[in-house]
């Protein structure tokens, strides 16, 4: 069992969410969140040109068992990945995000009690 988390673009989430159902991975969690990368967008205030330390982004988690671990990912990606107008399928811009896997130990349901991988 593997736990992805992404972290992408707010305006790309609805795209995310629907490609992410067309390939019946139905069940995540999302959450607002701010954070900083290499992003860097600045913006006037008060008449000055300022970065903001934390930009807001969307975070995706969700628990897969092993088979669905590359098309979940690779879903993400084709979703999240801004076009920059070339037609190479690897465009994409700084700021479209990141994607993480990390091994989940356990996955237990409230309801049932049921573990492992068919608790997901």
């Amino acid at each position: 069992m593997k736990l992805i988390t992404a972290i992408i673009r707010e305006t790309q989430l609805e795209a995310v969410h629907e490609q992410l159902i067309k390939n019946e991975i139905e069940r995540i969690t999302v959450s607002r969140v701010s954070g900083h990368g290499r992003q860097a967008k600045e913006q006037i205030y008060r008449g000055s040109k300022v970065k903001p330390s934390l930009i807001p982004k969307i975070k995706i988690e969700i628990a897969v068992n092993e088979e669905f671990v590359d098309i979940t990912v690779d879903t993400i990606i084709k979703a999240a990945r801004s076009s920059n107008g070339t037609g190479d399928e690897n465009d994409g811009a700084v700021g479209d995000g990141k994607i993480f896997i990390t091994n989940l130990e356990e996955c237990i349901r409230i309801r049932t009690g049921e573990r492992g991988g068919s608790a997901i």
